[in-house]
């Protein structure tokens, strides 16, 4: 791995010497997302050979160095700056230094600000190389006892109520596993706005991933809200998609039921509150038929 030269001179046999030029690399290298003997060899190598490091948390960071003794330079760039440092981390890149982009944990560009500047160094034809390794979604995933063939990552559930209910009632009726990161703090309200909208599914809840205190806690949404009654950590939210049973109900049946419920004057979020508890079904499937009334 090259540091800052932008071409290299080789020889064959008797002809003259050729020169080749190289393109600039970023390198995106994923980092553990807790046990620091995750790392993989090429990352660790990589690291240290690399001019500067760009890292979402320093501090973070500077941990995993430290133990694997790599003094590169680091400097930071993360959400809250990622608008000023795109640019001088660019001229870094076009002026022949290799830079090694790091995430707080796992994959960087997925849920945090690397995909920016990846999308830069792309448009300036610097070259991204990949360095493979941890990452919270396939681990958990593999971990929960649900379907793996198929699935799809809705990222962090946003903090406000109303817009993570409207993200959750546009996949109601998503059939592939679907996994989202949450934090401590909304884990109980975010399970029952899950279990309200998409009914009480199965679902695993990952805890501290790979670190001391990993717990994975397979069960319904239900049964997940009365566990998790004092949260800590970080978490991983791998749950069930529509299932067949859900999407052979008797929706006639339903329909009926909702009628007589507008004919008694009761308003369409009582009602299908109401419906959704009874059948087990999905909050926003009943204020479908309701529409459809």
């Amino acid at each position: 791995m090259r540091r800052c030269s932008k071409s290299i001179k080789i020889a064959l046999d008797d002809a003259p010497a050729m020169t080749y030029n190289y393109p600039d690399m970023l390198y995106v290298v994923a980092t553990p997302i807790g046990n620091l003997e995750d790392i993989c060899l090429r990352a660790i190598r990589t690291l240290k050979e690399a001019s500067l490091i760009a890292a979402e948390d320093t501090r973070k960071t500077r941990i995993l160095l430290n133990k694997y003794d790599i003094k590169t330079r680091l400097t930071s760039y993360y959400e809250h700056n990622k608008q000023i440092k795109i640019a001088p981390l660019l001229d870094r890149l076009l002026n022949g230094e290799d830079i090694a982009l790091v995430s707080e944990a796992g994959m960087p560009g997925i849920s945090d600000p690397g995909y920016e500047l990846i999308n830069a160094a792309i448009e300036k034809g610097v070259e991204v190389i990949p360095i493979p390794g941890p990452s919270a979604v396939a681990t958990a995933l593999v971990v929960s006892g649900l379907p793996v063939s198929d699935f799809t990552y809705i990222g962090f559930l946003p903090r406000k109520k109303v817009e993570r209910k409207k993200l959750l009632e546009s996949i109601a009726y998503e059939s592939r596993t679907i996994v989202a990161f949450e934090a401590p703090h909304r884990i109980q309200s975010s399970l029952a706005d899950i279990k309200e909208i998409l009914g009480d599914r199965r679902i695993a809840v990952c805890r501290e991933l790979t670190k001391m205190h990993e717990e994975v806690f397979r069960g319904n949404t239900n049964q997940a809200i009365a566990h998790f009654d004092n949260p800590r950590g970080e978490f991983t939210l791998v749950i069930e998609g529509k299932t067949e049973e859900e999407q052979t109900i008797d929706e006639s049946s339903i329909k009926e039921e909702l009628k007589q419920l507008k004919k008694r004057g009761i308003k369409a979020k009582e009602a299908t509150i109401r419906i959704s508890k009874e059948h087990g079904l999905p909050r926003k499937q009943a204020y479908d038929i309701w529409l459809s009334l």
